[in-house]
């Protein structure tokens, strides 16, 4: 589908191409990127490129366009109900004044960047200058997200603490997977932003905004790599938790199997099927079970205050 927006007090939707409007793809048809490649002579391949959902982030010049990737954040619930995090690659194309946008993914970033222009009065956005605040929008969705699984970790730890389950565990390792995610996307677009910086200084842009993009970009790179690292010593934790409870469980095995082994040894010798002496008096069975307990008891407190069983 595509849609134009023309900045003017925020960005509305007009019905056709402007000068200087922003063009607004979203999972496009081969029909809808063949008008584009008719009309503005758009590199079709760098668009099929966007299709990828493992295309990396890279800036590119072809027959005077711009051409950018960025990764965007992601979020679905998945069959089960449990949130899933992810990033899609984002096409931006800029040349004079056309300004293009290409997704095959469904994300809010688009969406709430518009209703952001609306809410801040935005009376004009030149290329450049919305190529970085589109990256602005997008590092601040990320820190949004990872907020969200900062959340997510802390009920999982609350949860965990009171019962160790293996769902909750599988909950932890999927959040871990997608913080990498993040921070390899992350670190993508600051490689971008670092390479736009440096072909775009003789374009006119907002150095403020500029300098905002990248202390965004760098803290939220910064608190996904915390959240990582936090999450990693979680896992460990509890490994070791883990660990020492399965070692307490052996523990008390080998302490009730030493035990039984006790009177199965003495029952074995007095029931051999030979003369012993006690097969014919009455106390027989009585004394052996006397001296399983007497050995049992002896044993049991050897045991308990043995330094290999603490």
């Amino acid at each position: 589908m595509i849609s134009y927006w023309k900045c003017k007090d925020g960005f509305e939707e007009i019905h056709q191409w402007k000068s200087g409007c922003w063009i607004k793809v979203s999972n496009p048809t081969d029909d809808d990127l063949a008008l584009l490649r008719e009309r503005f002579a758009l590199p079709l391949d760098f668009t099929h490129d966007a299709q990828d959902i493992e295309e990396r982030p890279r800036v590119d010049h072809v027959d005077n366009w711009l051409l950018v990737f960025i990764r965007v954040p992601c979020k679905r619930v998945d069959e089960d109900g449990d949130t899933v995090f992810s990033t899609a690659p984002l096409a931006i194309l800029i040349r004079d004044d056309v300004f293009i946008t290409v997704s095959y993914y469904d994300n809010e970033v688009l969406d709430d960047f518009i209703n952001w222009s609306k809410r801040r009065h935005l009376d004009s956005c030149k290329s450049y200058n919305l190529l970085l605040t589109l990256m602005l929008s997008t590092s601040v969705w990320y820190l949004k997200y990872l907020k969200q699984m900062s959340a997510m970790m802390n009920a999982a730890e609350e949860r965990l603490d009171k019962k160790m389950d293996n769902d909750e565990l599988m909950r932890m390792m999927g959040l871990g997977k997608f913080l990498i995610y993040f921070i390899t996307s992350l670190k993508g677009n600051a490689t971008v932003l670092a390479r736009i910086k440096l072909r775009g200084r003789s374009l006119p842009h907002d150095e403020d905004l500029l300098e905002d993009v990248e202390i965004e970009t760098q803290q939220a790179i910064d608190t996904a790599e915390i959240y990582s690292n936090i999450l990693e010593r979680q896992q460990e934790t509890y490994s070791s938790v883990i660990g020492n409870n399965l070692n307490r469980i052996m523990k008390t095995l080998t302490v009730v199997t030493i035990l039984l082994m006790i009177p199965t040894v003495i029952a074995g010798f007095y029931g051999m099927n030979v003369t012993n002496g006690m097969e014919t008096w009455p106390y027989g069975f009585p004394l052996a079970v006397v001296i399983s307990l007497l050995l049992m008891a002896i044993c049991y407190f050897f045991i308990r205050h043995s330094k290999y069983f603490k």
